[in-house]
C-alpha cells in the first residue's frame, strides 16, 4: 500500500497518516497560534481525527481532512486565547506571559499573520509557507477555489497595510517558487 492510500478505521493507516502529516500540520499551526500552542493544537487535532477515523469517508484526501480538523482546533484555541486575554485585562496576574515571538518567517510577518482572522491566516500559510496552489487549498479547507483567491487577496491587502517591508519577503518567496515550478496554474 502506498503512503498516500488510507483505509478508514485502520490503526496502521492512521499511524502512517500521522507520520506523514505531523510536521506540516505543526508548521501550519505554528503560524496560526504561535510556538507555545502549535504542538498542543496538533495533538488535539490528531486526537479528534483518531476518534473520527472510522467515519472518514475518503471523499477528500486524508491529509486535507486532518488539516481541516487542525485549522478548526486553531480557531477554537484563538477564541479561548482571546478569553484569557480579556481575563488578563480584568484580573492582571492570573494569566501567564505570552509566548516570545517566533523567528521562522521573520517576527514581523509571523506576528502580522497571527493577527489575521484564522481563515485568512490559514490561506496565507498554506499558500506561501507550504506551497499549496489554490485548488489544493480549496480541498484542504473545504471551500470554493474562488473563495481561496478572495481570502488570499484580502489577507495580502491587510498584510500590506500592517507590514510594508515584510510583505515583500512573502511575495519574493512566491515569485521564487513560481520560477522554480513549485506552483501549478490556478
Amino acid at each position: 500500500m502506498e503512503e498516500g492510500e488510507y483505509t478508514a478505521g485502520d490503526p496502521e493507516a492512521f499511524e502512517r497518516l500521522y507520520r506523514s502529516t505531523h510536521p506540516r500540520l505543526v508548521r501550519t499551526l505554528y503560524g496560526l497560534v504561535g510556538p507555545g500552542a502549535a504542538e498542543d493544537c496538533a495533538q488535539e487535532a490528531f486526537e479528534k481525527a483518531y476518534k473520527a477515523w472510522p467515519r472518514w469517508r475518503g471523499d477528500a484526501p486524508a491529509e486535507a481532512w486532518i488539516h481541516r480538523i487542525a485549522i478548526n482546533v486553531a480557531v477554537s484555541h484563538r477564541r479561548r486565547s482571546r478569553l484569557v486575554e480579556i481575563v488578563g485585562m480584568v484580573a492582571p496576574g492570573l494569566v501567564a506571559a505570552p509566548d516570545p515571538p517566533s523567528d521562522g518567517w521573520g517576527q514581523d510577518v509571523t506576528h502580522a499573520v497571527r493577527k489575521l482572522p484564522v481563515k485568512l491566516g490559514a490561506a496565507v500559510l498554506l499558500r506561501y509557507y507550504h506551497g499549496y496552489n489554490n485548488r489544493e487549498i480549496a480541498r484542504i479547507l473545504g471551500i470554493a477555489e474562488r473563495t481561496v483567491g478572495w481570502r488570499l487577496g484580502t489577507a495580502m491587502a491587510r498584510l500590506r497595510t500592517d507590514l510594508d517591508d515584510g510583505l515583500a519577503d512573502i511575495e519574493d518567496r512566491e515569485r521564487l517558487s513560481l520560477r522554480n515550478g513549485q506552483h501549478e496554474a490556478n
